[in-house]
């Protein structure tokens, strides 16, 4: 997901996804401890995913745009 496309959604939006994006990682992981995980890379990306969505809720939080 782009920064642009989490940015046009509202803070609901945003936390729903962020849970969605946290149990994935939780899946990921156990994936990867069983050994059956198939691309290590969607961890990286999906921990991204979560600090773009953390980092627009707290600038709207703060009051600063971009």
């Amino acid at each position: 997901m782009k920064f642009n496309e989490l940015n046009a959604m509202n803070d609901n939006e945003l936390k729903v996804k962020e849970s969605d994006f946290r149990k994935e990682i939780f899946n990921l992981a156990i994936q990867k401890s069983l050994g059956t995980l198939e691309n290590s890379r969607r961890i990286r990306t999906v921990k991204r995913y979560i600090a773009r969505i953390k980092t627009i809720l707290n600038r709207r939080k703060n009051g600063s745009s971009l």
